[in-house]
Formats: C-alpha cells, structure tokens, sequence
C-alpha cells in the first residue's frame, strides 16, 4: 500500500500560503500540507526527514516552491534538493509571481516537475490543483 503522499509548501507570503492551501482543499486534496516561510528551514526538515535511514520507512513528499524566499532563493533550494541522492526525487512544482521565460527554463533545466504563475485566477489554480490531485493518486515515487 502507497504511503501517503505530504505537501510542503515554501512560500514566505502569508496570503499566498493561505489562498494555495484553501485551493488544495477546495479541490478536495486532504494531503497533510506542512508550511515553512523559510527556505533554510525547509531544507534542514527535507534533509532531516529524507535520510531517516529506514528502508522503504521514509517519508513521501511534493514541494509546492515560492522562488523568492527572505533567506535563500528558491533557485537555490530546488538546486539542492535535486542534487541530493535522497531527494532528487521528489517532484517540485514552482509557484511563482514571474513568468520570465529564462527563469521558468531554468527551473526546468534544475528539475521542476511543473512551473505555475501566480497570482492566478481561482478556476486556473483550481484546475492545476485538481491535476496536482490527479498527480497524488498516480505517482509512485521510486524507492531510494
């Protein structure tokens, strides 16, 4: 059986952060969504958590990533996030207020799974959670 799959979320905008999870929920994902404001305190819960060092016991997760963080920026941690050997596999969506064509490739070119522009309008955030639900239900994150 699949172990459940749990959402963090990096976004340091308290209103963006309750418009996404309100969004997720409206969608009908009941995920456990755990919130961080700050990247560096992402990155130590990842790398905490990834490398519990039981096999098949750690924790599956999808990182929803704000790109402009107070701390570091979210270029940086889906750069290391995908460079590690535990968590290169986690699939990273970026949400974000640009949509610099440049950027956007190169999030692509670091590893995001998907690249979402925000503020977005309700039904077009709706629908990129509903597939984002859709994504929950299908995906069997490989054993590391």
């Amino acid at each position: 059986m699949n172990e459940p799959i749990s959402i963090i979320m990096i976004e340091d905008d308290e209103g963006h952060a309750r418009l996404i999870e309100k969004n997720i929920r409206r969608a009908g994902i009941s995920n456990e969504i755990i919130p961080f404001t700050r990247g560096g305190e992402a990155l130590d819960f990842i790398d905490r958590t990834a490398t519990l060092g039981r096999p098949g016991g750690d924790r599956k997760f999808l990182i929803l990533l704000d790109l402009n963080l107070p701390d570091m920026s979210g270029l940086d941690i889906l750069a290391k996030v995908k460079s590690g050997d535990r968590t290169k596999r986690i699939p990273i969506i970026v949400l974000t207020t640009t949509d610099d064509k440049v950027e956007i490739q190169r999030c692509y070119d670091l590893g995001c799974s998907a690249y979402v522009k925000k503020p977005l309008e309700y039904e077009a955030f709706a629908h990129s959670v509903r597939q984002l639900g859709l994504f929950f239900t299908i995906i069997e994150l490989p054993q590391t």
